[in-house]
């Protein structure tokens, strides 16, 4: 139980700050390598660009937990905090029917590219696995949309917002 806990609070942040700070760093080992030894690294730059995808996909996952997300509020904002509850559950619903499309076509791409058996050209990694992080981060998403669904519906229970 503590286990599954803790992917519930901290999961997300440390996929992100460890894609993040790993791209740092790449990055920076690629600048040195290329201005300062004057002889670049040929999987540094592919390997950035697949951390930033991960960066990206898990941070939506994150920005929805957090509640993070840009969103327009003056419409909203005239509305009463019971009507505010049901825009913001419909909002989700909306966004989670895109998640789920994203998580139908993601498996789809990714198993036609795991079919191909498709390497990448730098680090020889399987592109499935890269193309693989879309549908996996936006189960996450998916899961942050029902929990949020659920605590709005709470709050309309309860009264608050």
């Amino acid at each position: 139980m503590k286990v599954l806990k803790f992917i519930d609070t901290r999961a997300e942040e440390i996929v992100v700050v460890v894609a993040l700070a790993s791209m740092f760093v790449i990055i920076s080992i690629q600048v040195f390598m290329r201005y300062v030894m004057q002889n670049s690294l040929s999987w540094s730059e592919e390997l950035a660009r697949y951390l930033f995808v991960l960066f990206v996909n898990v941070g939506i996952s994150f920005g929805v937990k957090e509640k993070r997300h840009i969103r327009v509020e003056m419409i909203t904002l005239w509305l009463s905090p019971r009507k505010q509850i049901f825009v913001r559950i419909i909002a989700d619903l909306a966004f989670m029917f895109f998640a789920l499309m994203v998580i139908y076509y993601g498996f789809k791409s990714t198993s036609m590219i795991m079919a191909s058996k498709q390497d990448s050209p730098a680090l020889e990694l399987p592109m499935w696995i890269v193309y693989g992080v879309l549908p996996v981060s936006y189960c996450a998403v998916t899961m942050r949309l029902v929990q949020s669904i659920v605590q709005s519906f709470k709050n309309l229970k309860g009264g608050t917002t």
